[in-house]
């Protein structure tokens, strides 16, 4: 073996020593679409410490981080809002890649306890595809007749917000 084919093998063995196994395979960070019907919808995507990571309207493709620390899993929380219609709330949550597994064989102990739990690459977010189906909010107004309409606070419009009125649970 000539020196340039030893160097060759040298930085290939260095390259599967010093990364995991689902790194190799997967990225730190995986694409997600969110579709709804009706399209058009917006959407707004927070982490689990409450920050805003991203909004947009439907359909839609965003990358998304998998971890958020070492041996920490990232939780989302997509929302997604259309005015006529009662919002929807989706939980995409990070969850353990097989391909982590792999160091066993491939990426050795560094990858199972140091380059895959700290890139975030042991992850894979599910679901992978987020899709909602708003449902109608059917309000109606019938003189002398009395109705009620029940809905989450977060959906009351803003100019409504004044007229609350809250109900006394014995």
């Amino acid at each position: 073996m000539n020196m340039s084919n030893a160097a060759h093998v040298a930085a290939a063995a260095l390259c599967v020593f010093f990364s995991g196994c689902a790194t190799i395979v997967a990225r730190s960070s995986q694409t997600i679409t969110v579709t709804s019907v009706p399209a058009s919808a917006g959407v707004s995507i927070t982490n689990t410490a409450g920050v805003a990571v991203h909004s947009g309207s439907t359909p839609m493709t965003v990358t998304l981080k998998k971890g958020r620390g070492y041996f920490k899993p990232e939780t989302y929380t997509v929302r997604i809002t259309k005015e006529g219609f009662q919002s929807r709330e989706i939980i995409v949550r990070g969850e353990i890649n097989g391909w982590y597994f792999g160091n066993i064989i491939f990426g050795g102990l560094i990858g199972l306890l140091a380059v895959d739990p700290a890139t975030g690459a042991m992850y894979t977010l599910k679901p992978k595809e987020v899709g909602a189906t708003l449902d109608s909010m059917k309000v109606s107004r019938n003189d002398g007749v009395h109705t009620l309409t029940v809905m989450l606070v977060a959906d009351v419009p803003k100019e409504l917000m004044g007229q609350l009125v809250p109900i006394a649970v014995n």
